[in-house]
């Protein structure tokens, strides 16, 4: 049984307003938000580990060339995710290749997210994300998406809906979200490599079969 809506509140955007929000993000300048979304939609981060806790050390590092490290922004504790199936091929083409390309910008590491063409952090004051939500407002609406739309929409609760509808299984959701606390979870929440790469696939299948239609 698929995980149930994680807000009530916040509206859903499905693959295509992702793609259409990425598109127009690049085409203002904003390539840090278009790679932000896809953070969320693929790892299912809350926005603020996004912004203010996803560090250059935490992606394929030497001690782990072939995985990214995603903390649960709420209890500061986080899971190794694959970012390679057994083959060898990558998990998520897209979001590796801008991740590539944004690390090697930060030699000397920190925040991994900065603000497109100042390098400054985009959280404010109290982390406070402010000027992320203003710009993905101008982003949206720039596309002609729906207006009820925010950053969130394409992130955590995007991405919740389609890996659900993609088949996996609640352990696998509750896994790839963080949902359970360690303690709760900690007789079958193992951060086996094989159960997310198992699930990553079975979301790009089902992308594929869209597609099609």
């Amino acid at each position: 049984m698929g995980l149930q809506s994680t807000s009530r509140e916040t509206p859903h955007a499905n693959f295509d307003e992702l793609t259409a929000f990425r598109e127009k993000a690049i085409e203002l300048g904003y390539p840090s938000l278009a790679t932000g979304v896809l953070i969320g939609w693929e790892w299912l981060p809350r926005k603020a580990h996004i912004f203010t806790r996803f560090m250059a050390e935490h992606y394929r590092p030497e001690s782990r060339p072939n995985h990214v490290y995603v903390i649960n922004y709420k209890t500061s504790r986080g899971s190794w995710e694959p970012l390679f199936d057994k083959k060898g091929k990558p998990l998520y083409p897209l979001l590796v290749a801008e991740l590539d390309a944004m690390k090697a910008l930060l030699p000397t590491g920190g925040l991994m997210l900065r603000r497109d063409g100042s390098s400054l952090p985009w959280s404010g004051k109290g982390e406070m994300l402010t000027q992320v939500e203003r710009i993905s407002k101008k982003i949206i609406l720039a596309a002609g998406l729906r207006p009820e739309l925010t950053f969130t929409s394409f992130g955590r609760h995007g991405g919740t809906t389609e890996a659900s509808a993609s088949g996996l299984t609640e352990t696998q959701l509750m896994k790839k979200g963080q949902w359970s606390s360690t303690k709760a979870m900690t007789h079958y929440l193992h951060h086996d490599d094989e159960a997310k790469q198992d699930a990553q696939i079975k979301r790009i299948k089902r992308r594929k079969q869209a597609a099609r239609k």
